[in-house]
């Protein structure tokens, strides 16, 4: 296979083996539904902690779509879900999807900042939020959204929404709705907000095809996983999303958390026998962390895959010391899972590399010219595949990020060895990577350039055994003026954005490393980090 080989004719071949079918999202609901209808969802937080059966959750979801269709939901509309990992926003998503929409997930720690461009630019008619969630006040949030042409329809989980919003429960009891509309499996059903090197975050979309393609090709990889998943990451992340059709795809039992509390986690491992899991590097050191206070072994657990962030080797060892079969993974909102190790992989594998390439997915490496490089040499990751995505938003970005044929620049660096296991090296894009979570460096430096006291701003990532990476800045002051941490934090709260983007190291330059032709030199300044 070449960079000759293009998408269109790979498509043909991905039909051929079984990762695409024609089959909507809304037929894969439903035959779910009917072979696994004991298959259970756990939810352990939100108002009302239940469990619920598949063939019960796929029938209150028909509900839900009853009521969303009252409101005027039908193909290609926009429905956005700023809820946590709730039996409500589940219902929510299996409704939109049954419908024809397109499902927009929101990150639930999201301020308004964030929620107003993903609202805006993503055109939804339709919006579900809580009350409350913890210490956010949703209401507080909604109000401090701007400039939302599209948004017709606010549904409020709870009773203290804002102002005209449609409680849940008119939307949600309703009796199942007759028929539903006929769609693709090529439609656009999920569009997916991550932030990458631009200071907006950029729309991901992916279609039936694609996500099914996704839970297909890692089961494949990684063999029979229907024991009892613990799902770890928030509902508005791929892998959330990608934890309620893997449920109906493959009957696997999940129990969901709505907040990550690795006490909590170690528990419910004992309690439901929990046997696959999968988080970034926080949640599996937290989660050990606490089993040894606990007493606990995590016996049951068979599977775990780590990553969505740089995983220590030390990490995976230690894992395995005490039993636990941990393997590393790559992949991105775009392409979900590249790459993974197994349970069975030896353990240098396993701590050393990303694992082996999933089936149906090609990479190549190439180098600042776009040549190809050989075995053990580093190059950029250009991917495809069946799961990758189908283009962002706005068409810009689909210009600078595939080549022709559709082959993906992930802006990664990785190299192959001679048994074709992939290691992530180093990235080309500018994102930090905190617990998981893509944070876009340049949108760091802009909220921080609009504080009266920063002449110039720098945002990397400073390496950390718990979260990956934390946000550091370097900062140039204007004369006269002083900064510290905790102005900062002040800066950014006024500002509503999401708490982990806010810068957590400080230092002051008085001249930043360039390349010649001025652009800061940002792997000096992540050396730097790296060696204090």
């Amino acid at each position: 296979m070449s960079l000759s080989d293009d998408r269109a004719t790979l498509t043909e071949q991905w039909y051929r083996e079984g990762f695409y079918g024609h089959e909507t999202i809304a037929d894969h609901l439903r035959v779910g539904a009917e072979s696994f209808p004991h298959t259970a969802m756990h939810f352990v937080g939100g108002p009302e902690p239940s469990s619920i059966r598949l063939g019960e959750l796929h029938r209150r979801g028909l509900g839900v779509a009853a009521g969303l269709a009252e409101l005027g939901v039908g193909p290609g509309d926009i429905v956005a879900v700023w809820v946590p990992n709730w039996l409500e926003g589940a219902l929510a998503y299996q409704a939109a999807l049954m419908l024809g929409a397109t499902v927009v997930p929101i990150i639930h720690i999201y301020g308004p900042h964030e929620v107003s461009f993903i609202l805006r630019q993503s055109g939804a008619r339709v919006l579900v939020l809580p009350d409350r969630w913890r210490n956010i006040d949703y209401r507080e949030r909604f109000d401090a959204l701007v400039d939302l042409p599209s948004l017709e329809h606010v549904v409020v989980i709870g009773d203290d929404g804002p102002r005209g919003a449609i409680p849940w429960r008119r939307v949600a009891n309703n009796d199942p709705i007759a028929s539903l509309p006929t769609t693709r499996p090529d439609d656009r059903c999920l569009l997916i907000y991550t932030s990458g090197t631009t200071a907006d975050p950029k729309g991901v979309q992916h279609t039936t095809n694609t996500l099914i393609a996704e839970i297909r090709s890692t089961a494949a990889a990684l063999g029979d996983r229907r024991g009892v998943n613990l799902a770890a990451f928030p509902a508005g992340h791929i892998a959330g999303v990608l934890g309620l059709l893997r449920m109906f795809v493959l009957g696997t039992s999940t129990v969901v958390m709505d907040q990550w509390d690795p006490a909590l986690a170690a528990r419910l491992v004992d309690e439901h026998r929990i046997t696959t899991t999968a988080g970034a590097p926080v949640h599996l050191a937290s989660l050990m962390d606490e089993a040894e206070r606990q007493g606990t072994s995590l016996r049951t657990i068979d599977n775990y895959m780590v990553g969505a962030a740089s995983v220590p080797a030390n990490l995976v060892e230690r894992a395995d010391r005490i039993g636990l079969p941990v393997y590393r993974a790559y992949g991105s909102s775009e392409h979900p899972v590249i790459s993974t190790g197994t349970p069975a992989h030896p353990l240098h594998k396993r701590c050393g590399t990303d694992g082996s390439l999933t089936p149906g997915n090609v990479i190549r490496l190439l180098d600042e010219d776009d040549q190809e490089v050989g075995v053990g040499a580093d190059g950029e990751i250009v991917s495809l595949g069946p799961e990758l995505f189908v283009g962002y938003t706005d068409p810009a970005l689909n210009a600078e990020s595939f080549l022709p044929g559709g082959w993906f620049r992930t802006g990664d660096i990785g190299r192959l060895d001679v048994d074709g296991f992939l290691t992530i090296t180093d990235r080309k894009k500018d994102v930090i990577i905190r617990g998981g979570e893509n944070i876009a460096s340049k949108e760091v430096e802009d909220l921080l350039m609009q504080h009266p006291s920063v002449t110039e701003a720098a945002a990397v990532g400073r390496p950390d055994e718990k979260y990956g990476e934390r946000v550091a800045v370097f900062v140039r002051l204007a004369d006269g003026h002083t900064l510290d941490l905790d102005e900062i934090r002040r800066h950014f709260a006024s500002i509503g954005v999401a708490t982990q983007k806010t810068p957590e190291h400080l230092e002051f330059v008085d001249e930043f490393p360039r390349t010649p032709s001025g652009k800061v030199r940002k792997v000096d300044l992540r050396s730097r980090l790296r060696s204090t």
